[in-house]
């Protein structure tokens, strides 16, 4: 079969793959794991080491060594204590803890070579945001969890890829004469190479020497270009090479990792599934089954012993109940990084001679696989058992930070509502930080946006922006995310008198917030007239008719039953559905 062909499907099914993850709302893991393995060791399609040939291991370790930057590039140190000392721990005594454990287990059970279990260890100590934020979404835990969780697999991601490296390079290494010598080297050549990368990267790009359109492909090319004079100075240094870099890169003054960030997360999103379908077309099935009940076991201590034990000693005194615990330990799942890395060492690890070498890559892809499904399945169970679910994604995105939106999600804050408020304006979002709001800088449809802006409890969007067009981009991109009954867009005065040719242009647009004959102007007029909100309760002796007829001023927003649940008030609503509800309303 033509290679060409074979690449270009590759490509298609890791885009397919990951598209099908984004629809069904799963880790994409799951996906290009079976993709891979159906078209490789099942159908004989796709054989990596026939097609690639030479070419094989080199790809890898480039594809590697990208996947590494990016990933350094995420961690910044202030972060680490920035969230809480939950994940602070967690992140780094429970890192360690969960290392030892699964390197003793690893051992005893498969009578590796003790370097070899310790490997293990680090490869799967990660869960990562790219398999736990799809779980949080679809299982719904208080804040409380879902923030720990969710910070503790931002953070750990690149922590433990630093410590593969580093346990990589002490194993390279270890059998060679004057061993540590040899490890003394690796790394000294990578804290030079790595260190003085990113002073030239970072001068280039802060100086001006670049012009902005080049700024990212250059990362690129540098990237690579490091990595290869690494290892050319000293063979196997080059993957801690641009780990350092990385690194330095994120905690370097001022520094515009973002922009490089979401071009390295498009690379990433073609590199990181063509590179795991590869991958996983190499994995034997009869070597995943031939692991038995060892196999089994091991997971069984990852889920059962290991994490708990990481949680409940990085949780100590920390005020999380005994259900918040067992939460936070039952969501474990480990991501597509682990498998890349693993793999990649397994091949490089071969020529050591290092007893279970060749179980590295069947043991991660079986913690991967049983974690996803078993955690993923279950979680929405153990959640409800628990009782640490929260009944609905109640919370509100609102889109834009003027004075309109600042009145609606500060009224939604003394409702008791989940608001999170993003806008690229610097300006204004500082003045919704300063009235306490959660917000997100940035542009809410950019690449950044997707791992970054946190929808954990938000299932509704208000496009309230004064930009219209990013209005109209933010209801297409959270149109699957929320729901098309749960978008709603501010009508501006200009569009109230739109003729049937452009209402049809405008199929697209979402419900109107509020009545049809409130706008954005009509409320920041309001707003400027010192209009405030008020409350009403709605019942069968007052019911809402009569409310609008003693209050012609006042705009309707929302209704909120006891259940804190939310309505919002727009051209679909109907009136009796008011009655023993809370009527919010701006009015004089």
């Amino acid at each position: 079969m033509d290679i060409a062909f074979q690449f270009s499907a590759l490509l298609a099914l890791g885009i397919g793959a990951q598209w099908l993850a984004w629809y069904l709302k799963q880790p994409s893991v799951l996906f290009l794991l079976f993709t891979g393995i159906i078209i490789g060791p099942v159908l004989g399609w796709f054989q990596p080491d026939k097609v690639m040939g030479n070419l094989l291991f080199p790809c890898i370790s480039l594809g590697v060594a990208i996947i590494l930057f990016e990933g350094a590039l995420t961690l910044q140190f202030h972060e680490i204590s920035q969230h809480g000392r939950v994940v602070q721990n967690l992140v780094t005594f429970g890192t360690l803890i969960t290392i030892a454990v699964l390197s003793l287990a690893t051992y005893w059970l498969f009578k590796l070579d003790i370097r070899v279990a310790i490997l293990f260890g680090a490869l799967v100590c990660v869960t990562g945001p790219t398999v736990i934020a799809p779980m949080l979404r679809s299982v719904r835990p208080r804040t409380k969890i879902a923030n720990i969780l969710r910070w503790e697999g931002i953070i750990i991601d690149p922590i433990g890829a630093i410590a593969v490296v580093l346990v990589y390079e002490y194993i390279v290494s270890n059998g060679h004469e004057n061993s540590l010598l040899l490890f003394s080297k690796i790394v000294l050549v990578a804290l030079i190479c790595g260190g003085l990368g990113a002073v030239i990267l970072a001068n280039a790009i802060k100086r001006y020497w670049l012009p902005e359109y080049m700024r990212n492909v250059v990362t690129f090319a540098f990237v690579l270009i490091l990595f290869s004079i690494s290892n050319y100075l000293e063979s196997q240094s080059g993957l801690l090479t641009v780990t350092i870099l990385g690194l330095t890169l994120a905690n370097w003054p001022q520094f515009p990792r973002q922009s490089i960030l979401a071009f390295n997360e498009s690379l990433t999103l073609l590199f990181i599934p063509t590179l795991f379908i590869i991958l996983a077309a190499r994995m034997d099935p009869a070597a995943l089954l031939g692991l038995g009940w060892h196999g089994l076991l091991l997971l069984m201590i990852a889920m059962f012993v290991a994490r708990p034990l990481a949680v409940w000693f990085s949780s100590i005194h920390s005020g999380l109940t005994v259900q918040e615990k067992l939460m936070i330990s039952w969501i474990g799942p480990r991501g597509i990084v682990a498998a890349s890395i693993a793999s990649l060492f397994a091949m490089r690890l071969e020529h050591q001679h290092l007893a279970g070498t060749e179980l590295l890559a069947p043991l991660v892809f079986l913690i991967i696989i049983g974690t996803v499904l078993i955690q993923g399945l279950g979680a929405k169970t153990i959640a409800i058992i628990l009782k640490v679910r929260e009944p609905a994604n109640n919370g509100v995105l609102i889109v834009g930070s003027n004075d309109v939106a600042l009145m609606l999600a500060n009224t939604l804050k003394q409702l008791n509502i989940d608001v999170l408020v993003a806008d690229y304006h610097y300006i204004q979002i500082a003045r919704a930080r300063m009235q306490g709001l959660r917000t997100y800088f940035g542009n809410p449809v950019s690449e950044n946006a997707q791992t970054q802006l946190d929808l954990i409890g938000i299932g509704h969007l208000f496009a309230v922006s004064r930009d219209k067009e990013l209005n109209t981009l933010c209801e297409l991109q959270f149109r699957h995310e929320f729901g098309e009954q749960n978008i709603y867009r501010i009508r501006f005065a200009e569009e109230q008198h739109l003729t049937a040719r452009a209402q049809k242009q405008h199929q697209f647009v979402s419900r109107q917030l509020f009545e049809k004959e409130v706008t954005f102007g009509r409320l920041e007029n309001m707003l400027n007239k010192q209009a405030r909100i008020k409350i009403t309760n709605i019942t069968a002796a007052y019911n809402y008719q009569q409310y609008c007829q003693d209050h012609p001023q006042a705009i309707p927003l929302f209704l909120q039953d006891k259940n804190n649940t939310l309505y919002i008030i727009s051209s679909e609503f109907q009136p009796a559905s008011a009655i023993g509800k809370r009527l919010i309303a701006l009015d004089y």
